[in-house]
């Protein structure tokens, strides 16, 4: 091969280089043990994510419930994503990641045992529900707090690009493999996958180092460290932003408690649940999974401010598309807009979050993230389940994505530092 042939084709290289997903944070070998032990629980934790609200929607044929599911989700999320991330601050991260995982894993196989005794009881379902959601809350700031004490600053957008792609990746398997596997094996199984799962996990989060707390004064994981948390994030505007742009976003456009009735009603799935509901729950992880399979870009954007702001603007647009749309196939690319665009807000937000706090806040701050993340979308569940009961699916879905520009921008206006945020230089 000559010179002049070689350098066309190393020149695309370095261009295909520059365009997808940034493997760099990988060769940290404490990374990459953290990033395996979410590869494990992707597909099992979707599954589950698609379980709930289909057997809620089975016995009780109303949307409504299905969000009222999302409510009693939110509860444990609010108190124990706030408390457990001073619990972070306070313990070594990696013995709160083996207890939080051990104690999903067994709460998932009790939704096993309920779903395949046929007891038919909500109430159960739903206590079941709760607890899984508090350690799921303590467990989500723990894990996001610690991956900035295993990789370099500079590389911590690449690796919630990483992390988040995992995430999608399953999230769009998982529920498509839901309504593949519902009809041939059954609900039930659905959970017990997702426990098998989490216990495979947990060899990959033993083999991480010890992760204890730093700082002269470790916080107790009282009321008073609660409190300095919110007084530490009072001083921080951006971030605060950050919080309120996607806690817009998620509670006037994340329309997943109408998914059931809009697989039956409006894509005709038969009753026992069908390819359809599997289309719609993978819709937008598939969009954000292959934004995060091209996001090598995103590592040269410096302009966080406004990334977040367009992003969050193209998610509600795309919502507003899907809530309007007639065919299942058009639903599902709408659904996909919204994704990548998600993916993009995402991965900035974190990269804000994880470089400006400092260690002993880290926690805190990922916990008040994990509210804001987590219990957005269950609050969610709640409106939407309850607006699309009264007033039909089209107008809740497509109402709440056109809020989403509405508020968004009302946001950045009122508060143009956020708009103006730059990554920090080295």
């Amino acid at each position: 091969m000559t010179a002049e042939t070689s350098r066309p084709r190393q020149a695309g290289r370095a261009r295909l280089g520059r365009l997808v997903v940034d493997i760099r944070p990988l060769r940290v070998l404490a990374y990459r043990r953290l990033w395996s032990s979410t590869v494990v629980t992707a597909i099992g934790g979707q599954l589950t994510a698609v379980a709930v609200p289909k057997q809620v929607y089975d016995l009780t044929k109303s949307s409504a419930y299905v969000g009222l599911a999302g409510a009693v989700a939110l509860a444990p999320l609010l108190v124990f994503g706030i408390w457990g991330g001073a619990i972070a601050d306070a313990f070594d991260r990696r013995r709160l990641l083996l207890v939080t995982n051990s104690a999903i894993a067994a709460i998932s196989a009790l939704l096993w045992l309920q779903a395949a005794l046929g007891a038919g009881s909500v109430a159960v379902l739903l206590i079941l529900l709760g607890l899984q959601q508090a350690f799921f809350a303590v467990n989500m700031p723990t894990r996001g707090a610690s991956i900035a004490r295993l990789i370099p600053a500079e590389l911590l957008p690449s690796a919630n690009a990483l992390g988040s792609t995992v995430q999608t990746f399953g999230a769009v398997l998982g529920p498509m493999l839901a309504g593949a596997l519902i009809p041939v094996l059954g609900l039930p199984m659905l959970y017990l996958i997702d426990a098998l799962g989490l216990l495979g996990a947990l060899w990959a989060v033993w083999r991480l180092p010890p992760l204890p707390p730093l700082g002269e004064r470790p916080a107790r994981a009282g009321l008073r460290d609660v409190v300095d948390g919110f007084r530490y994030l009072a001083t921080q505007r951006v971030l605060l932003t950050s919080f309120a742009v996607d806690v817009a976003a998620m509670i006037f456009g994340m329309p997943r408690a109408l998914f059931p009735e809009m697989a039956e009603r409006s894509f005709h799935d038969p009753a026992g649940g069908g390819t359809a509901l599997g289309w719609l729950f993978a819709g937008i992880p598939a969009g954000a999974l292959l934004c995060g399979l091209l996001s090598g870009w995103l590592s040269r954007v410096s302009r966080h401010g406004v990334a977040v702001t367009l992003a969050v603007c193209g998610w509600g647009l795309a919502i507003a598309g899907f809530g309007l749309s007639g065919s299942l196939w058009l639903a599902v690319v709408f659904l996909a807009l919204a994704g990548a665009a998600d993916m993009v807000s995402m991965i900035f937000r974190n990269a804000m979050l994880q470089s400006a706090a400092t260690d002993e806040m880290r926690g805190r701050m990922q916990g008040v993230y994990t509210v804001v993340v987590a219990g957005g979308p269950r609050l969610a569940d709640t409106v939407h389940g309850t607006v699309g009961a009264a007033l039909g699916t089209t107008a809740a879905v497509s109402g709440g994505g056109v809020l989403v520009i509405v508020v968004v921008l009302a946001t950045v206006t009122a508060l143009p530092a956020f708009w103006r945020y730059r990554a920090p230089t080295a």
